[in-house]
């Protein structure tokens, strides 16, 4: 069940308002069962609608599958969404409407760095699950309140350079934002190469993780010719790809997930045939993988079959929400949330396993390098 915070009045809430006949008046005052809301403010109109719907969607499906099964102890979960256009701003006031209306227990799925870090500063007494950002430094500061399932971009960035050197590659260059989002990557891209013994043969920067102006990086990228470059692109990477090959690039690009959008992977076409991407959830193709298994099936069951890894990870997400809705019990409150999911270790989905306690708030380490091939399917 979804509903919005952006627009007109919901219909159940015009019901509200109504008048009662006299026959309903009459009637039994039956108690209704609760519902379990959880909000989520994430792009749905801007550069990155694309990743923030699919982390809906993929929540969504799980959803509704339980929901279909009778919800958790009973109760229906229900997903408010508000568009914060990629916008900080926007994603703080959503996120006070959130935290001001007491029957949101929790939110899900922030999209964004900059948006992430203003979510945290806002909202200190309901959890904050699956925030869709890699920035080391969030994962590191966040308040005790924000449960991180998605591994770091160091992590990230680190299998990416251990993949490259594996296969005998060694002039390694990045192209990353002017922002918050590129600094903490590059800090990392940087650390991780030292491990490796390599100095970078090219830092180049586009102004920011939104602008569209991504010519001077690829130029600059072309000229050198590195064997492979770290891709800390999102919603603008088939841009900068265009522009590099029409530069005369040929280097091998591995992006950041967040470069792996569906969106993403239909702009690039053919061009972006064999690609590498870090992955922070498995294949959405693999189903050896229980947890692939029962994403697709409740994909299906939804009406979708547009299997995508912003997908797959919405779906962990609420898998992981869900089953601290599950031991928070019947009468769970925002706090007894929070305790209930700092209370999750060792919890297996089927694939990749998540383990927080203790204070830990950082619960996933799964990272993986897949390789986009035919009918843009990301495998590995």
């Amino acid at each position: 069940m979804t509903t919005s915070i952006n627009g007109s009045l919901l219909r159940r809430d015009f019901m509200a308002l109504g008048g009662v006949t006299a026959a309903a008046m009459a009637m039994p005052v039956l108690a209704q069962p609760r519902t379990l809301r959880i909000g989520s403010t994430f792009d749905d109109s801007g550069a990155e609608k694309a990743n923030g719907n699919g982390n809906f969607r993929g929540a969504s499906a799980y959803f509704n599958a339980i929901n279909k099964t009778g919800g958790i102890g009973g109760a229906k979960v229900e997903l408010v969404m508000a568009d914060d256009q990629f916008k900080p701003d926007i994603a703080k006031k959503n996120a006070l409407a959130f935290q001001g209306d007491p029957s949101i227990l929790a939110m899900l799925n922030p999209l964004g760095t900059r948006q992430t870090a203003a979510i945290m500063e806002t909202v200190q007494d309901m959890a904050i699950v699956g925030p869709n950002t890699g920035t080391a430094g969030l994962h590191k500061s966040s308040p005790p309140n924000v449960f991180w399932i998605r591994a770091s971009y160091d992590a990230e960035v680190e299998k990416l350079i251990r993949t490259a050197v594996t296969l005998g590659m060694t002039k390694i260059g990045i192209v990353y934002p002017k922002d918050p989002l590129g600094a903490s990557v590059l800090a990392g891209f940087q650390k991780a190469m030292a491990d490796v013994k390599l100095e970078p043969v090219i830092l180049a920067t586009t102004p920011g993780t939104a602008s569209t102006e991504v010519e001077p990086a690829a130029q600059a990228i072309a000229k050198v010719q590195p064997q492979m470059v770290v891709m800390v692109l999102g919603g603008i990477a088939p841009l900068f790809l265009k522009a590099l090959r029409a530069a005369g690039g040929t280097s091998t690009i591995y992006g950041l997930s967040i470069s792996a959008s569906p969106a993403n992977i239909t702009a690039m076409g053919d061009s972006g045939r064999g690609l590498g991407f870090a992955m922070v959830v498995p294949s959405p193709f693999a189903t050896k993988n229980e947890l692939v298994r029962r994403y697709q099936l409740d994909m299906a069951a939804s009406g979708w079959s547009d299997y995508s890894t912003p997908t797959l990870e919405g779906y962990a997400n609420a898998r992981v929400l869900a089953e601290g809705l599950r031991r928070a019990g019947a009468k769970v409150t925002r706090a007894s949330l929070i305790t209930a999911l700092d209370s999750i270790t060792g919890f297996n989905l089927g694939g990749m396993t998540i383990s927080f306690g203790n204070g830990n708030r950082n619960g996933g380490n799964f990272v993986d390098v897949g390789v986009l091939g035919a009918g843009g399917r990301l495998v590995s």
